[in-house]
């Protein structure tokens, strides 16, 4: 059943419609796998990163929580011009002779985008982590000047 018929669009379905739709070919099977793999793979992972957005007079502040890791795990990235990507990965520390009784702790990618919006100053961006949460601040741009009326001298014809 394709749901796009039914007027539901949506980016995931759309994605494995794609995928499907290319699956005869053989010789594509196993890159459009692994994309398929890794596009749920960072859907996971941007659902299960929690993350605050503050507006100030003269910046934005994206809070993220990233648990366990350190600042040179942390990648913090701007892409397609105005889409701030921060990403980092934990992996489980191996332990010889110890078997876990329990995990519950969240280990595997840390990841979410953010579309910034026009007055964003991508030139002035700090990212801090501190106790595993991570503040990357991006200034705003001054606001445009407002435009003065041009004032047209009148000849005497």
């Amino acid at each position: 059943m394709d749901f796009r018929l039914m007027g539901i669009d949506h980016p995931l379905l759309n994605t494995f419609y794609h995928i499907l739709d290319d699956d005869h070919h053989e010789s594509n099977n196993k890159n459009k796998s692994e994309q398929a793999r890794s596009y749920v793979r960072d859907a996971k992972a941007m659902a299960t990163t929690p993350a605050d957005v503050k507006e100030y007079p003269n910046a934005y502040v994206f809070v993220v929580d990233m648990p366990g890791l350190k600042s040179g795990d942390i990648k913090v990235q701007v892409e397609e011009k105005n889409v701030l990507v921060v990403n980092g990965e934990r992996k489980r520390e191996e332990e010889n002779g110890v078997k876990y009784v329990r995990m519950e702790r969240k280990v595997g990618k840390f990841m979410r985008k953010f579309v910034l919006p026009e007055n964003a100053n991508l030139e002035n961006i700090k990212a801090v982590c501190q106790d595993g949460v991570l503040s990357v601040t991006v200034e705003k741009l001054p606001p445009p000047e407002p435009k003065k009326p041009k004032t047209i001298e009148v000849q005497i014809a």
